[in-house]
């Protein structure tokens, strides 16, 4: 029987080595369409983190909730590391969301 819910953990970025945010979703295009648009998180629009550069999909919830604590305890060449392994260019994947 296929999942109702996919968990995702995800992070933007302000640009190319900027300033990042990760966050914890459970609809993602949602998510990153309020974060483009100052909905949501006040931090993101502060420093306007809005470019989706990295994400994962997780069936259980806490298993989401686990990686993003476990990322945010990350030094930020980790972060970095992790980013430009999946996507060297930092490309905005929000085009790629369904």
């Amino acid at each position: 029987m296929p999942r109702e819910h996919r968990y995702f953990v995800y992070m933007l970025a302000s640009r190319r080595n900027g300033t990042l945010y990760i966050g914890v979703t459970n609809d993602l295009s949602r998510r990153v369409f309020e974060h483009s648009n100052g909905i949501g998180s006040k931090f993101t629009k502060k420093y306007a983190v809005h470019v989706l550069v990295w994400y994962e999909v997780y069936d259980y919830i806490h298993d989401a909730i686990s990686r993003e604590k476990y990322l945010k305890g990350w030094n930020r060449a980790w972060k970095l590391r992790l980013i430009e392994a999946r996507n060297p260019e930092w490309a905005d994947l929000s085009s790629t969301l369904l």
